[in-house]
């Protein structure tokens, strides 16, 4: 049937709170005459091989996952993958092949975690199906979300324990850019609404760093194994984990100082700032502002939000005034609000989460304190990317 003997190998999954391994992916391999191995993955996107050859290819790799799993820690869990489109082949009430594949090999479905693989099939069937595994004790996964809009949807009616996020955007975000806040987005979904997240494909530093920055639970890549025929020991990368988590921690660690620096110079700023409002005088009176090269405007609200006075910004060696968001309101900005609710009773100086300014497009953080018997309030826009 096909040119090669077909089994399982498998890649761990890290746990990022221990460094263990928690489970493994059963990835389908075909030995070849000369013993190397090669990934049945292209089959299954070749549309010269029947679905039932494909089928019974599946089940061969996976009756070979299950009779090995007894080799494995009793705690690990062992991820399947399942495509909706065979789901869709079932009768209504007809035996799950899955389930009795665990039976058959007495393998307890609560180490099971099915991956539904793709879009497609019947989201009728599926879901019933889904049902029908999560009471058996398996749990859910979706692979690559974020791969596609629809998949919001199947989230919603699969509620799956278990989100695996789409490799190629993974990467891609972990470089930063606008793909950084949609996978970001997604992982803060996944939060809310109680799952799991599996950042897979993490093959550098820098991806593990965006993945611990996505709440990731599990980490999966070549960073640590790629798959392998037999099993790592659990404890195989928990030294290699700790100096990575160690360095991550460090950066954070030394962003956050730089915010408290920022801080300080923020309010050093402020006071020169209010001073000058307060006193009413020109903006030829205002100083030169290389000290603070992260500067992007300042301005002024009244206290419901609008803006009472221009942008003033220090460009090309003067100040500069915009008046064009005179009387725009902002309070149902985060920002805004979070300054109102923080800043109000104790008039001291605060700063906002970073984020994506609207009109200009920059990553920045707005710092605000009240003034003038806290009727008005004075903000300053920075330059996020500029720290």
């Amino acid at each position: 049937m096909f040119d090669g003997h077909p089994l399982a190998c498998f890649q761990p999954f890290i746990d990022t709170a221990t460094g263990r391994i928690a489970g493994i992916e059963a990835l389908g391999r075909l030995r070849l005459e000369n013993g190397r191995l090669q990934s049945v993955g292209p089959l299954f996107t070749d549309p010269k091989v029947s679905g039932t050859a494909l089928r019974r290819l599946d089940r061969l790799i996976r009756d070979d996952a299950l009779s090995r799993l007894h080799e494995a820690p009793d705690d690990w869990f062992l991820s399947l993958n399942i495509s909706p489109r065979w789901i869709s082949r079932l009768r209504a009430g007809q035996p799950l092949p899955s389930l009795q594949q665990l039976q058959l090999h007495g393998i307890a479905p609560e180490r099971i975690v099915f991956e539904i693989t793709e879009l497609g099939g019947d989201s009728h069937c599926l879901s019933e199906v889904v049902a029908r595994y999560r009471e058996a004790g398996a749990r859910i996964a979706i692979d690559d979300f974020g791969a596609g809009y629809s998949q919001l949807d199947r989230v919603l009616a699969l509620q799956p324990d278990i989100l695996k996020l789409d490799m190629q955007l993974f990467q891609a975000a972990a470089r930063g850019g606008p793909s950084s806040d949609v996978v970001k987005a997604l992982a803060q979904m996944a939060e809310k609404t109680g799952c799991w997240i599996i950042a897979e494909g993490v093959e550098t530093e820098a991806e593990l760093q965006f993945a611990l920055e996505c709440g990731s639970r599990y980490v999966q890549g070549f960073l640590f194994a790629q798959a392998e025929l037999d099993f790592f020991s659990a404890d195989a990368f928990v030294d290699q984990f700790a100096t990575l988590r160690d360095r991550y921690v460090l950066q954070k660690v030394g962003e956050r100082e730089r915010l408290m620096s920022l801080r300080k110079q923020l309010s050093r700023l402020m006071n020169l700032l209010q001073a000058w409002a307060e006193n009413h005088d020109p903006l030829t009176s205002l100083p030169p502002m290389d000290d603070f090269p992260w500067l992007l405007r300042f301005y002024q609200c009244d206290r419901h939000g609008t803006q009472l006075t221009p942008n003033l910004e220090w460009r090309d060696g003067s100040w500069q005034a915009d008046p064009r968001y005179l009387g725009h309101n902002w309070s149902w900005r985060p920002y805004f609000y979070h300054l109102l609710a923080e800043g109000w009773h104790e008039r001291r100086l605060t700063l906002s989460t970073t984020y994506r300014d609207a009109t200009s497009n920059q990553y920045c953080l707005t710092a605000g304190q009240f003034c003038g018997n806290g009727e008005r309030l004075l903000l300053i826009d920075v330059d996020a990317a500029g720290l």
